[in-house]
């Protein structure tokens, strides 16, 4: 499961081929041994827990970087390589 972004704390991470459990584009995140799963674009939280700070910032940078994580959803689902997202600043 690679990383494609960190920052704060924060680990944005993409599995390949993940679309049995949540059956729509999704990424996984870390914080501090919690984890969490977000929908793309929407940014609604799926399943899991973090601060309500952390929450806030992963949903403003997946609005920031929708049109990359969708992008790169298409790459994961097929098994493809994925590239590295710009850390929220």
């Amino acid at each position: 499961m690679p990383a494609i972004s960190m920052f704060y704390g924060i680990i944005i991470r993409m599995l390949f081929m993940d679309t049995k459990q949540h059956n729509r584009p999704h990424i996984h995140v870390e914080y501090q041994g919690m984890q969490a799963v977000f929908a793309i674009p929407e940014g609604e939280r799926l399943e899991g827990d973090l601060p309500p700070k952390k929450v806030r910032q992963v949903q403003v940078w997946i609005d920031l970087h929708e049109e990359e994580l969708m992008a790169n959803w298409s790459l994961a689902v097929r098994g493809e390589p994925v590239f590295p997202i710009d850390p929220l600043r």
